[in-house]
């Protein structure tokens, strides 16, 4: 099976008429993404055509791509001083899932529509700078390439760093995945490791999960304390940022390390205190889950 995202999911991509926009909306419809429909509200009523003939409609507004289209995912790729307005559209339009690609959104603006989409019931937000939600065979909402594990499988994976998705997802292609999430590394995001961590735990077709961490604030040792009381499938983790210097931001605005708090070794340690073993580099924790898979089979 899969979460959050399926052959059934319909999508529109807000920003589609961008350089950005284009480029990956003809990455998603080459994967196998329904997509449906685009928005910007001056070409409104044009088409844009992809590859193979495709012509996806422009929309003015993401309720009006709703409402002609029965879409119920949109991929953002607007610049990041339109992000939030283009995210509080979606959410008052009653999107259920927006997938936020942009990066470098100011962190007052994502508090505000990250309070939004919680208050809304209705929407379920990822992101933002993150690179969207991929079920292998079925639909891709973001920038994670389709070819990297074109095959479903029975592993489940959450992260909040792009690249070290693309690298897990390419060293466990002979496995594949039921779904792979890339959650961002904002100070400030929609979706958690949590959140994810539950929808793999309730999808029947998921039997292990790869949870990818990373240093600053606390949302590894909190994934640790919900999958201790929650979650019976088996965990992998990795924790990246081990040679990380205090003080510095390395990567992502939410990986910096204060003192104590925050460091990889605090994570591990929390990961391990819950059952859930954690490699030391991206690939031996692959292949701790590679021995995890092998034995279930």
């Amino acid at each position: 099976m899969a979460i959050f995202l399926n052959a059934d999911s319909k999508v529109i991509v807000q920003g589609m008429t961008g350089s950005e926009g284009m480029k990956h909306t003809q990455r998603m419809l080459n994967s196998g993404t329904q997509i449906v429909g685009g928005t910007n509200p001056r070409k409104a009523g044009t088409t844009v055509t992809f590859e193979g003939d495709t012509e996806v409609p422009v929309f003015g507004t993401v309720a009006e791509a709703m409402e002609a289209t029965g879409a119920n995912v949109s991929v953002i790729f607007v610049p990041a001083k339109f992000t939030k307005a283009a995210v509080v559209e979606a959410i008052e339009a009653k999107m259920p899932l927006v997938v936020c690609i942009t990066e470098g959104v100011p962190v007052k603006d994502t508090a505000e529509f990250y309070t939004l989409a919680a208050e809304s019931g209705s929407t379920r937000l990822i992101g933002p700078n993150c690179p969207g939600v991929i079920t292998p065979g079925q639909s891709n909402a973001g920038i994670i390439p389709a070819d990297i594990a074109p095959n479903p499988g029975k592993i489940g994976l959450v992260s909040k760093s792009g690249t070290l998705t693309y690298q897990m997802m390419y060293e466990l292609r002979d496995f594949g995945f039921s779904s792979a999430v890339g959650i961002g590394g904002d100070p400030i995001i929609g979706s958690t490791h949590i959140d994810c961590l539950q929808a793999f735990q309730d999808d029947p077709e998921t039997e292990a999960i790869v949870m990818i961490g990373e240093i600053g604030g606390d949302a590894e040792e909190r994934a640790a304390a919900f999958i201790q009381a929650n979650v019976t499938k088996p965990v992998v983790a990795y924790v990246a940022g081990f040679t990380a210097p205090e003080g510095k931001t390395m990567g992502h605005a939410g990986a910096i390390v204060s003192g104590s708090a925050g460091t990889a070794a605090a994570k591990k340690e929390a990961l391990e205190a819950a059952g859930v073993q954690v490699g030391k580099t991206p690939s031996e924790t692959a292949n701790l889950m590679r021995e995890i898979m092998s034995s279930l089979s």
